[in-house]
């Protein structure tokens, strides 16, 4: 765990620096809040670490996993709170509710190419190492439905709160801040599902969870491609910007329209076959009300989502002078959303290496 523990401090220190990077206020300011809370979150993750450290006898994942098995039902309320502050730790991480106060000032004031890399860079961080601690240390019997349940109601208030608080977003960055908490949640649905629950499947959740952050990624860098050139020619994040893009750019509006879509999870993107693979999982594993939750949420998503594709195909404008993007920006958003698109029709290869990544977990316990 300690190895872990300083894996993820390495990925959030260099992450603070480049958040204040351009040393404006609100580069400065998005900075310190990121520095500050995330020295927070880190000693309550410590913390945590420390208890189970103290009933357990071992900082070794497979080692605490035995231990915990030997424990049975007699577990102190202490190594329990040991558990629960672990998973408040990872919660400010990956930005999931209620840790997630960070997220919108941080993304809205840091330099588009760092808000971009932070909201993938993160969470796939973040939920890696959440899937080896619990997947390895933490996956017993006589925790796993409480564990279940715990996570499956972060990831209810996830899903909820941040598609809902979205909705009100008129500067696209602190939208897509609050669209990566609601994202977070539907991650955690295939966490709830790690646990073994009647009729469950042991690799299917955190697959499943793989999957999506790879969908995520290809999703999300499209989405910032685009953002980058439009905030570069406007100087400007809000979502007015985009009016006319369709004119302007066809290239750049057909990519961020693939990237809404992924997100929402319509057909045939990525992030339509990751949501049905993750909530595949949720359903073997019998949390069919998660499902319910989830897929209503992303009907809810659509409307913040679809509101951006709107503005830049329907919206008046007064001039139309065209928006060239610079070769990086172009190169990147056309890698990343090919990817989008091509892996929403064949994801076998990516679900191969989810499967393959997920048993070389298990050759290590």
């Amino acid at each position: 765990m300690i190895t872990l523990f300083v894996a993820l401090e390495l990925t959030a220190l260099p992450i603070a620096a480049l958040a204040a990077f351009l040393r404006e206020s609100r580069s400065a300011e998005s900075g310190m809040k990121f520095l500050v809370l995330s020295a927070v979150s880190s000693a309550v993750l410590l913390y945590g670490m420390v208890l189970v450290y103290g009933f357990t006898g071992s900082s070794q994942l497979n080692e605490i996993a035995s231990q915990l098995s030997r424990l049975g039902t007699d577990l102190s309320p202490a190594l329990m709170l040991g558990i629960v502050l672990i998973t408040a730790g990872f919660g400010f991480k990956i930005s999931a509710v209620p840790f997630q106060m960070w997220a919108p000032d941080v993304y809205e004031g840091a330099p588009t190419p760092v808000t971009g890399f932070l909201s993938v860079a993160s969470k796939a961080a973040g939920f890696a190492v959440i899937i080896r601690v619990f997947y390895t240390a933490f996956e017993f019997d006589t925790l796993s439905i409480e564990w279940a349940t715990m996570i499956a109601v972060l990831s209810a208030l996830s899903m909820s709160v941040g598609n809902l608080i979205a909705i009100r977003q008129d500067n696209i960055k602190r939208m897509l801040a609050y669209s990566t908490v609601a994202q977070a949640g539907y991650l955690m649905v295939g966490l709830a599902a790690i646990s073994a629950l009647p009729g469950g499947s042991d690799n299917a959740g955190p697959s499943g969870v793989l999957f999506y952050l790879a969908g995520y990624v290809m999703t999300n860098l499209t989405a910032f491609a685009v953002i980058i050139a439009v905030s570069n020619k406007t100087e400007s994040d809000m979502i007015g910007t985009f009016a006319g893009l369709g004119r302007k750019s066809p290239f750049l509006a057909s990519a961020m329209t693939l990237s809404m879509i992924s997100l929402i999870g319509i057909p045939p993107t990525v992030g339509f076959m990751a949501k049905v693979y993750i909530f595949g999982a949720a359903m073997d594993t019998g949390l069919w009300w998660l499902v319910v939750i989830g897929v209503v949420n992303s009907a809810v998503s659509a409307y913040y989502y679809l509101r951006v594709v709107k503005v830049m195909y329907f919206s008046d404008i007064d001039e139309s002078e065209p928006l060239r993007p610079g070769v990086g920006v172009a190169s990147a958003a056309f890698l990343a959303m090919t990817g989008t698109f091509i892996f929403g029709i064949f994801p076998s290869p990516i679900i191969e290496i989810a499967h393959k990544a997920v048993t070389s977990i298990l050759i290590l316990e």
